[in-house]
Formats: C-alpha cells, structure tokens, sequence
C-alpha cells in the first residue's frame, strides 16, 4: 500500500485551562471547529510522564480555511507546568508555531487593536515572506506567515497551522527525519547570522543558522487538500548550547508537546523509522477511540528529542449532531476526500 502523508494534522499545545485557550484561539486565529473533545487518561504515554497514567481533557479544533488543527491540552490530574527558563530562538523542542495569513499587514493592525502580544514588527523571513511573531495568554509563539493557500474562504484573515519552527543542535541529522521520512526535500532558505525578524524575541539577536522546508511534491490523501502545503524551519543557535525545552518536565506539560502528521501506512512507516534510527517509542498498535473520532498513533523523537506523532485516522466526524461519521478504512489512502465533504464541517463550528 505504500507509505501517505496528508501533510500536519496538528500541534499540540499543553495549557492549563482547555476551554479558555479553546476560546481564545477560535476568536484569534478562526480555530473554531470541535474536532473532538473529551476528558480520559493517557494511558499510553507513559515513556514521557515519568510512567504514571496522567488523565486530561483535550480538544482537536481546526480552522476550515486551511491548515493542521490544535490539539489544546490540559492536565487534570496535576497542574502542568513551566519551563524553569525562558525558552529562547534554537532551545531544542517546538519553538513557534506557523500559522497562514492572507494579508499580514492587516492582520498586524488588528491583532494591534485587540490587544494581542506583539513580540516583532513586520518583517521578511529568510525566504522572502512577510511575517510577525505574537504570543498568547500562555507564552506560547506563534509566527503568522503571508500565503495564498485556501481551501475554503471563510473570511477569517488566518487559517491553521502551516508549519512549525524546531529548534535542533544539527541541520544534516535532523534532515535524515525531516527531509527522508516525512519529505521537506525542498530548500526555501538556508541562511546563516542575524535576522531581522527574529528582533524581538528572546534570544532574537544571537547568530542562528536557518534552514526552511517544505515538499517538492504536493502532499495525498484524505485530508491534504485542506490541510495544503506546509514548512518545517530548522533553527540551530550557533554560539551557544542550546536548552531542551521540555528537560524535566512531562509531555502534556506547558507549551508545544509535539507535532503530529496525519498519514496512513502505519506498519510501513513504523519499518521505515526504525530503519533509519527513529524507533516508535509509542505505538497504540490498534485502533484508539477518541470518542468522537479514531484511528491508530505512534510517536517517535527527531535527533534532539522532539516529539513527532503519527496519527492513521479511521474515523472523521462530519457532523456530530446529524451522527454524520465518515469510515476512512477502506478507501484509497492517495485519494483526497470531497471537497464538500470537509467543507460541511464549517456548519459545526462554534460561533460568538
């Protein structure tokens, strides 16, 4: 069958209180359809929580327009915590999250007048795209970038995750994941020094080598026409020893837990990782249940611990309140779902 990916299903963000970040985001970025939501344990992410089972209370909201989704997580069995330091540009984890913007100066002056955190002005990124930086409420960075990608117009000046900016301590090893496996074989930037965009964030004014991504090829499968093209940016701090964002610290904690791809092929992908150094650290090995949708996950770590999950997806809710549920199993994995299929999930977003 052959190994899809359909592109960035989601990031997921720990947070300590699920419905407020929830509401923040769909009023921010457009996020505003319920994927899923529901409270249960982790049962299975016990290499990364110290082996307890932690329970929690997640939601998988996404942005119609185009673009990955949030998986906003929070800790109901423990209060999740910080980093002990600031994380800086480089530190080694998920930096900032790429969200797409279709007019970036406009979207400046409003985020402006709501009163958002403004970490950067309005500059070009080393590819050329005009681009900002802001944090939310939970001192998570977000990068908007300028692009034309739209599967759906539904007014909103952004749309969903595009792209993720990962701090790593090696370009050519990180490649061997990021280039190999999940295919970003195209270079749209490998600068090296100081950068103008990166004035305003911690640590914005070290040297820093950046190398942006994305596929050469467009991306298959069920959802890859509304999720469109994605960039991976690969930042390495090149005069100082970079800290791991999440050293002592759980997945499910505060920040950027992991980036996840929505693929299918699982067994295959899980022989290919393994073959070239990156073993599933979790595999639910059969179908996982999420209430309102499933499928089966796996993760595994790129060279500098970062966490990548895998999510086959063998379930979709359309439209919950109709019991609209689509079975993914036994279709083409290559073949994108209807258009208007994805579309009618618009209708059951959460308004004002």
């Amino acid at each position: 069958m052959g190994i899809v990916i359909s592109g960035i299903q989601q990031i997921g963000i720990g947070i300590p209180n699920v419905q407020e970040a929830f509401d923040w985001y769909r009023k921010h970025f457009g996020m505003d359809i319920k994927v899923f939501e529901e409270a249960a344990e982790a049962a299975l992410m016990l290499p990364y929580t110290q082996n307890e089972v932690r329970s929690r209370h997640a939601i998988l909201s996404l942005n119609n327009q185009s673009g990955g989704g949030f998986e906003i997580w929070q800790y109901t069995s423990r209060t999740p915590v910080m980093p002990d330091f600031e994380i800086a540009m480089g530190d080694l984890g998920l930096n900032a999250c790429k969200i797409r913007t279709y007019d970036v100066a406009s979207t400046f002056k409003q985020f402006k007048k709501l009163g958002v955190t403004i970490l950067t002005d309005l500059k070009n990124d080393p590819k050329g795209s005009p681009t900002f930086f802001l944090k939310d409420p939970y001192e998570n960075v977000f990068q908007m970038i300028e692009d034309t990608y739209r599967f759906r117009n539904t007014g909103d000046p952004t749309a969903g995750p595009m792209g993720c900016s990962i701090g790593v301590t090696n370009i050519e090893k990180s490649l061997t994941l990021y280039r190999d496996i999940l295919g970003y074989d195209k270079v749209l930037a490998d600068e090296s020094g100081n950068f103008e965009d990166f004035t305003g964030l911690n640590g914005g004014g070290e040297k820093y080598r950046r190398v942006v991504l994305t596929h050469s090829k467009p991306r298959q499968g069920s959802f890859s026409r509304m999720m469109g093209p994605s960039e991976i940016e690969l930042i390495v701090a090149e005069y100082r020893s970079p800290k791991k964002i999440f050293e002592g610290r759980d997945w499910g904690d505060r920040g950027y837990i992991h980036l996840c791809f929505d693929i299918n092929g699982m067994d295959e992908l899980k022989e290919l990782c393994a073959s070239k150094g990156f073993p599933f650290t979790v595999d639910s090995a059969n179908s996982f249940d999420m209430g309102e949708a499933a499928g089966r996950f796996s993760y595994i770590e790129d060279p500098d611990g970062s966490l990548i999950e895998f999510v086959e997806t063998h379930k979709l809710p359309i439209m919950k309140k109709l019991g609209w549920y689509k079975n993914l199993k036994n279709r083409d994995p290559k073949k994108p779902l209807p258009d208007w299929m994805l579309k009618a999930m618009w209708y059951t977003r959460v308004k004002n």
